[in-house]
């Protein structure tokens, strides 16, 4: 089983896919995602989100102005702007 993902800034959809872990910044600090994780939602603050796809392969995208949330193995991310990283 994995994570369902979804990455949108205020332009378009900037990543979607299946991730075994999503690493983001909240107010709060850098929260971390693995599937079962209870359900939040939280004020993205500017950094890195950091996606682990189940085969390993690594998507970084740098997001700021937003919000995240985590419910039934579904992290979506609304940013008020945000890309990948090269």
């Amino acid at each position: 089983m994995a994570l369902t993902v979804t990455l949108v800034s205020a332009e378009q959809e900037v990543w979607h896919g299946e991730a075994s872990l999503v690493v983001a910044r909240s107010l709060e600090g850098e929260i971390g995602f693995m599937v079962g994780h209870e359900p939040v939602l939280a004020i993205l603050a500017e950094g890195q989100v950091r996606i682990t796809q189940p085969d390993g392969t690594k998507v970084i995208a740098d997001a700021q102005d937003g919000f995240l949330s985590m419910a039934d193995n579904e992290v979506t991310i609304v940013a008020g702007h945000a890309v990948l990283a090269s």
